[in-house]
């Protein structure tokens, strides 16, 4: 796969299915840094603008992360609260292999290639190691970066 340095921009579509990354949820739930741009995606998918996808690795490291911030019975009250708005979608044994196979990290590439697989139309990101690319396939891209394409004028980072 070519990953390109490039914009968020998904040429002639808008998209709707979207892959959000356990760091886009944790943005939202932790009220972490990201928090502006992840509750505005959020609040795209209560009312049906967009859909959201994640995997099981998603929501494992999401849980993890919450019980250390909030204790099991939060962690599990805010995991059944996101998971009554995304969809979980399935990893396959060939989709992990060419994960392994990739040059990338092993968790971002699982996630990738499994939104790839499932023809998802954005891959969002909040992780600053996973290069922020357009590929004619499966662009990547920051919250405010999607946002700000196909929103209202989302600010960006330090506007």
């Amino acid at each position: 796969m070519s990953w390109k340095r490039r914009s968020c921009i998904r040429e002639g579509k808008m998209a709707f299915r979207v892959f959000l990354d356990a760091g886009v949820l944790l943005d939202f739930t932790l009220k972490r840094e990201g928090y502006a741009a992840a509750r505005q995606l959020m609040a795209w998918v209560v009312n049906g603008r967009i859909q959201a996808y994640v995997t099981t690795t998603v929501v494992q490291e999401t849980a993890r992360r919450l019980k250390d911030a909030y204790g099991a019975e939060r962690a599990k009250e805010l995991l059944l609260a996101l998971l009554a708005e995304v969809q979980v979608i399935d990893t396959s044994h060939t989709i992990a292999v060419s994960a392994v196979l990739s040059t990338y990290n092993m968790e971002d590439a699982l996630s990738y290639y499994t939104a790839l697989h499932h023809k998802l139309d954005y891959f969002i990101t909040g992780n600053k190691n996973l290069p922020i690319v357009y590929t004619p396939v499966l662009p990547v891209c920051t919250p405010e970066a999607f946002l700000r394409y196909h929103g209202e004028g989302f600010p960006l980072k330090g506007e």
